[in-house]
């Protein structure tokens, strides 16, 4: 149940990165290092869920 969750919240920030990433492109026009930053971040968080997933798939925590 805890790896659910845990899939569940990091989907949640990869989200909000990508939310956070269009406004500064929007707000900033590109020029910012921010948006690099948010990029950064949700490659992170990608790699993260992946992680989770394939350990869930292959642990047996979310069946199969």
């Amino acid at each position: 149940m805890f790896l659910k969750v845990l899939i569940a919240l990091v989907f949640v920030a990869m989200v909000a990165s990508l939310a956070a990433g269009a406004g500064f492109l929007l707000k900033d026009g590109g020029r910012s290092r921010r948006v690099l930053i948010s990029l950064k971040l949700r490659v992170c968080l990608a790699a993260l869920l992946l992680a989770l997933l394939l350990y869930g798939f292959y642990g047996g925590g979310l069946g199969g």
